[in-house]
C-alpha cells in the first residue's frame, strides 16, 4: 500500500466529501486527488522521476497538499521544509538531499533565491502570480498537464516516500528516511489507538513539515476525514475562532502551544469549542497543572499524551481513562509495535526499571540519509536474526504495569551533588506555578556541584513573581539538591522549527548572567 493510494481511495468512494478547508476554501476529495493527478504530471514531465528528492518549502495550504502528494505520485521523494527555515539551513538541505526540485511560496523568496544561488534544483515552481528567472508559476505548472492524468509510474512499498530532516547532535539536520510502508504502518496505528473517524474534523495548525502536523493529513485522507487547516498559531484568538466556526472536533497540539492558549483565558468565553472530543499531545509532556487546565476549559474532551520520535514517527499513547492516576506517564506501546529498556550494554531490562527506550516495529526509519555512522548509533540488531531495531537516545523509567516516564536525553540527565536530576521533574514543578508560561531547566558545570542546576523561565502576560519566590516555591515541592541554583526570567526561550524549547545556548546565557551579577556585587 503507497500513501497516495490512501487518497485515491477515499476519493472513489467520497469524491464530493470534504478533505480540507483552509484560508476560507473548501476542497473534496475528488479535488485534492485531481490536482495532485496534475502535478504528479507535470514534475514527470519536468524530469522528476522514482527516488529523486523534491523540497517542498511552503507555509501550510492547499497547494503544499496537492505537492506533496503529487511527488508521491510521481514516484519521488518528498522533503518538507518548515517555511521558518533560514537561507543557510536551506541551502544544507537542497544540498544534503541534492534536490531535484523545490516547490516553494513566491513569499519566502528572500529566503530561497540566497540559497539557490548556492545550489539550483533542475526545477523550481513557485506558488505565486508569476515566476522569476528560469521558475514556473504553480499555476502554469499545473495547466502544462491539465487532464492528462496522473503519469504511471512503478514503485514498491519499500521505496522512500519521505526525508525528513531533524535536529542532529552534531548541529547540522539529519535527514531521516521513510518508506511508503514505514508511513503507512504508522498512521494506521495511530488512527487506530486514537479512534479516529471519517466524520472528524481535525484542526491542523502544526507545520506539515513537521511530522505530527503532516500525519493530521495523513491519517485524515486514511479515514475520509476533514482536516481545517491553518498557517500557524500565531494568532490564537482567530484559530480557536475557527475551531468554533468549524465545528472541530480534534485539537492536535504541543506543550508551547497549550501554553499559549491557557494563557488566554478569555477566548473561550466567546466562542463555543463544545465539538472538541479529542485534545492530543506530543513533542514533550504536558505538565500535571496544565492538564488540569485543560480539562476545566475541554471538559468534554479526552487528552492523550503520547510520546514519538521523527525516526518512527509515534511510540506510545496514555490512556485518556489513566490520565489521573499517571499524569506524568507518556503511556505505553501503541498497536503492531514493541518496546522495552536496555542498560548500557543493550541488555533488557525488566518493568521497574530505569534505561534507553527501544522501539521495534514496521514504521522504524530506514536510516539518515547518507550517514551510515549516525544510523548505527540509533538502528542495532534485534532480539530476532536480521533485524534492526531503533535505539531512542531517551531515558525512561517503566513502571511494573509496562507504563513508561520519560527521564531525559541520555545525554540530559543533570548531575549534581553526586545526585541525578531530571530537567523533567524539575520543569514539572515549575509549571505548577500559575505565573509561569513556559520552563527550560539544564546543568551548568560548576566547581562544587559538579553541575548546578538552572531555570529558565517565562512568565504569563501581566503576572509577576521575583526569581527568590520561584526558588522558594521549589524548596517547598522537591528535595533540595533538585532546587535551581539560579532561575532566570526571560522574554522568550529559544524553539526549534517544530516548536520544541532549544535547550542549546541556554549554558552560556546563565554564565554570562552569573558573571554579571558577581560584577554587580562587587561593585556595591
Amino acid at each position: 500500500m503507497f500513501l497516495y493510494e490512501l487518497l485515491d481511495e477515499k476519493a472513489s468512494a467520497q469524491p464530493a466529501a470534504q478533505a480540507l478547508v483552509a484560508e476560507g476554501r473548501r476542497w473534496t476529495y475528488w479535488d485534492i486527488k485531481d490536482r495532485s493527478d496534475e502535478f504528479a504530471g507535470g514534475l514527470v514531465e519536468g524530469g522528476i522521476g522514482r527516488g529523486d528528492r523534491v523540497a517542498i518549502f511552503m507555509d501550510n495550504s492547499p497547494e503544499m497538499v496537492v505537492a506533496l502528494y503529487g511527488v508521491l505520485k510521481a514516484g519521488a521523494i518528498f522533503v518538507p521544509i518548515n517555511p521558518l527555515t533560514k537561507s543557510e539551513k536551506l541551502t544544507f538541505i537542497l544540498k544534503d538531499c541534492e534536490a531535484r526540485a523545490l516547490i516553494s511560496d513566491g513569499h519566502l523568496r528572500p529566503v530561497y533565491n540566497a540559497a539557490l544561488a548556492v545550489y539550483r534544483p533542475p526545477l523550481v515552481v513557485l506558488n505565486a502570480p508569476t515566476a522569476a528567472d528560469e521558475s514556473l508559476s504553480y499555476r502554469t505548472f499545473l495547466q502544462k498537464t491539465l487532464s492528462k492524468g496522473r503519469p504511471k509510474v512503478t514503485i514498491i512499498d519499500q521505496d522512500l516516500a519521505a526525508i525528513i530532516y531533524t535536529s542532529g547532535s552534531t548541529g547540522e539536520p539529519k535527514g531521516v528516511m521513510l518508506t511508503h510502508h514505514n508511513m503507512v504502518s504508522a498512521a494506521r496505528s495511530v488512527s487506530q489507538y486514537l479512534g479516529l473517524a471519517s466524520r472528524d474534523r481535525i484542526l491542523c495548525c502544526l507545520p506539515l513539515a513537521f511530522d505530527y502536523g503532516l500525519y493530521q493529513v495523513l491519517m485524515a485522507f486514511m479515514i475520509g476525514a476533514c482536516v481545517v487547516l491553518e498557517r500557524s498559531f500565531a494568532f490564537p484568538a482567530a484559530v480557536v475562532k475557527v475551531m468554533a466556526a468549524e465545528r472541530v472536533t480534534v485539537f492536535p497540539g504541543v506543550p508551547t502551544i497549550f501554553s499559549i492558549l491557557l494563557g488566554h483565558d478569555g477566548i473561550f468565553s466567546a466562542y463555543d469549542c463544545r465539538a472538541v472530543r479529542m485534545i492530543t499531545n506530543t513533542a514533550a509532556s504536558l505538565p500535571p497543572q496544565h492538564i488540569k487546565r485543560l480539562r476545566a476549559q475541554f471538559p468534554q474532551a479526552q487528552i492523550f499524551s503520547m510520546y514519538g520520535l521523527t525516526e518512527c514517527k509515534r511510540v506510545t499513547y496514555l490512556p485518556p481513562e489513566e490520565l489521573g492516576a499517571r499524569p506524568n506517564s507518556v503511556g505505553r506501546g501503541m498497536p503492531n509495535e514493541e518496546v522495552y529498556l536496555v542498560d548500557p550494554e543493550g541488555q533488557r531490562l525488566p518493568p521497574g526499571s530505569v534505561g534507553e527506550l527501544v522501539i521495534r516495529g514496521s514504521h522504524v526509519m530506514r536510516g539518515y540519509w547518507r550517514r551510515p555512522e549516525e544510523t548505527a548509533k540509533r538502528l542495532k540488531p534485534g532480539p530476532y536474526p536480521g533485524e534492526m531495531v531503533l535505539y531512542s537516545g531517551d531515558i525512561f523509567h517503566m513502571d511494573e504495569e509496562g507504563y513508561l516516564y520519560f527521564i531525559g536525553r541520555s545525554d540530559d540527565i543533570i548531575k549534581s551533588r553526586g545526585e541525578k536530576v531530571s530537567p523533567k521533574e524539575v520543569e514539572n514543578v515549575l509549571y505548577a506555578l500559575s505565573e509561569i508560561a513556559e520552563a527550560a531547566v539544564i546543568g551548568v558545570d560548576d566547581e562544587v556541584l559538579g553541575q548546578a542546576v538552572h531555570a529558565f523561565v517565562v512568565l504569563h502576560d501581566d503576572t509577576d513573581i521575583s526569581e527568590r519566590e520561584i526558588i522558594r516555591y521549589c524548596y517547598e515541592h522537591m528535595e533540595s539538591y533538585m532546587v535551581p541554583k539560579a532561575v532566570h526570567i526571560v522574554e522568550s526561550l529559544p524553539k526549534t522549527d517544530t516548536g520544541k524549547i532549544r535547550k542549546s545556548g541556554l549554558a552560556s546565557l546563565a554564565r554570562r548572567r552569573a558573571s554579571e551579577k558577581s560584577e554587580r556585587l562587587r561593585a556595591v
